[in-house]
């Protein structure tokens, strides 16, 4: 059988070798021969290290090959070339109340498999229902191409607008879990494109009933709230009136503590954190918000989430 002539990347393509192989060498050899015929291969744990075949089309996209499988399995042709690189990498993993963990993980796994190291070290124990999301990147709007509402006319049509949009979320299909830009758990990172300098989103993918919720672990519990917050506040699940108010006063009690006369007045809340943007200019909402607040007094923030 002829050999099988491959460019060997090391370091990132600082140095680049052209070596031979049988093509019925195990990958887990080629490594061996590798880190014997190539200086700069051959510092390091050997069982850190692998062969990754980057796309031809995007070189942040492509597969490690694995150990066990031979060269010719991949259909590799000569002058084809392979990265030995260092499977671990860093993960940065944004949890729903925005603090960012950066994790180490097995840059060859698939995902479902990295989802069990990452909860695990995150403090979570029912790894499978969560997953991870691609961040959306929201377009910053240009202040000089605001709308400018010169009559109050105008004014008056763009806050009924506003007040609409809640019965267009009604009208609308709810979003489900597939219109999501979850990771695909059956690829790698790399597979799928995700590189070092990316934050993924940690997010629930299933929901359960109450009894189902841990009232003991803070970690999942505060992921469920804050994940059903904002799915309150977007639209996502839209809501009435009165259970938005209802949902801002235990809001309160989770953020502030005990309801004071004193102190929690019209004009102390920031609306837009409190309710959906329909409800937000509503005469009065604060007032409502407040004696929903009332009714939580002595209420703690483990039970009020």
């Amino acid at each position: 059988m002829a050999a099988l002539s491959l460019k060997i990347s090391i370091e990132g393509g600082k140095v680049v070798k052209t070596i031979q192989f049988d093509p019925s060498t195990t990958v887990y050899d080629a490594c061996r021969i590798i880190r014997e015929k190539i200086l700069e291969a051959s510092s390091g744990d050997p069982k850190e290290y692998g062969l990754f075949l980057a796309s031809e089309e995007d070189n942040k996209k492509g597969i490690w090959l694995e150990a066990s499988r031979s060269l010719d399995y991949y259909m590799l042709r000569n002058g084809d070339l392979l990265e030995y690189n260092k499977k671990t990498r860093n993960l940065r993993v944004r949890m729903l109340d925005g603090t960012v963990k950066t994790l180490l993980v097995d840059d060859s796994q698939v995902v479902a498999n990295l989802m069990v190291v990452i909860c695990t070290k995150i403090g979570i124990t029912n790894y499978d229902e969560y997953g991870l999301v691609r961040e959306e990147q929201k377009e910053e709007v240009d202040p000089c191409e605001k709308p400018n509402f010169g009559t109050l006319t105008l004014k008056r049509k763009h806050q009924e607008k506003e007040r609409d949009a809640k019965m267009e979320q009604l009208r609308k299909k709810l979003r489900t879990d597939d219109e999501v830009n979850w990771v695909e758990p059956s690829k790698t990172l790399r597979e799928q494109g995700i590189d070092v300098t990316e934050t993924l989103l940690l997010r629930r993918k299933l929901f359960f009933s109450d009894r189902n919720v841990d009232s003991r672990d803070p970690v999942q519990l505060n992921l469920l709230y804050v994940q059903a917050r904002d799915a309150i506040l977007d639209g996502t699940h839209p809501v009435t009136m009165d259970k938005a108010c209802e949902f801002a006063g235990i809001q309160c009690q989770i953020q502030f503590g005990d309801h004071r006369e004193d102190k929690h007045t019209p004009g102390f809340l920031d609306l837009k954190e409190f309710l959906p943007a329909s409800y937000v200019k509503v005469k009065a909402i604060e007032k409502k918000i407040f004696k929903e607040h009332k009714r939580h007094v002595g209420l703690s923030e483990l039970d009020a989430k």
